[in-house]
C-alpha cells in the first residue's frame, strides 16, 4: 500500500488497469461529494482495505496478496475522480477483478488449494473452499459463473453493488446472479450433494 499516494508516480498500465477505467462499461462517475485528497484517500483505505484484501486473498497466491491490493488502492488514488461517491467498494472490486485478470495473464494460474490458511480463522468462505466437493464443483463452473457467486456469496453483493462490480445493469447482475445459483444447483445435485 503506498504510504504517500501523492508521491506514487507509477503509471496505470502498470496496475494493469485501462485508461478508460476497470473492466466494463458500468455507470458513469458522479461528480465527487467532497475534495479528493489525502484525507479522503485514507477514510477510503481504512474503510474498503480489508474487504479488497480479502478479495484478492481469495483469487491469487499468497506471494502476490500485498502487491496487487497495494496495486488496486494505487488505482483507487489516481482515478480518484472516478470512484462513484456511495459505491467505492463495488468500484474497487471491478478494479480489483481487472488488476487479478491481468496479473493470471502474466503468470501461472493459482489452484484454489493453495488459499493461504492463516487470513481469517473463522471465515466461512475459506473453511467453504477447503472442502473437496465445493472445490470440484466451483472448479467445473464457468469463470463468470463464479466471479458472479463469489462476488455474493463471498463479497457480500447483491442487487446494485453486484451490478457495479460487473460493470452491469441490474437487471443484468439478477440474471447472472439467479443463472449461476441455477447451475450451481445442478452442479451439486450432479455430485449428489444438497447444497
Amino acid at each position: 500500500m503506498p504510504a504517500h499516494p501523492e508521491h506514487d508516480t507509477d503509471d496505470r498500465a502498470a496496475a494493469g488497469v485501462p485508461e478508460d477505467g476497470p473492466v466494463g462499461d458500468g455507470p458513469p462517475a458522479g461528480p465527487p461529494a467532497g475534495p479528493r485528497d489525502a484525507v479522503w484517500f485514507e477514510r477510503l483505505v481504512d474503510d474498503h482495505a480489508t474487504a479488497v484484501h480479502r478479495y484478492v486473498v481469495r483469487r491469487v497466491g499468497p506471494s502476490d496478496v500485498e502487491d496487487l491490493t497495494a496495486d488496486v488502492l494505487t488505482v483507487a488514488w489516481r482515478r480518484r475522480g472516478d470512484v462513484p461517491e456511495g459505491a467505492e467498494l463495488p468500484w474497487l472490486y471491478r478494479t480489483a477483478a481487472y488488476v487479478v485478470a491481468n496479473h493470471r495473464r502474466k503468470s501461472r494460474p493459482v489452484l484454489v488449494a493453495e488459499v493461504p490458511e492463516r487470513v481469517d480463522g473463522d471465515d466461512p468462505a475459506l473453511r467453504a473452499v477447503r472442502d473437496d466437493t465445493v472445490r470440484t464443483v466451483l472448479a467445473g463452473m464457468s469463470a463468470r459463473d463464479r466471479e458472479v457467486l463469489l462476488l455474493h456469496a463471498w463479497e457480500g453483493l447483491a442487487g446494485d453493488a453486484l451490478a457495479a462490480a460487473l460493470g452491469v445493469g441490474r437487471g443484468g447482475a439478477d440474471a447472472a446472479l439467479s443463472r449461476a445459483r441455477s447451475r450451481l444447483r445442478a452442479a451439486f445435485d450432479e455430485v449428489g450433494v444438497t447444497p
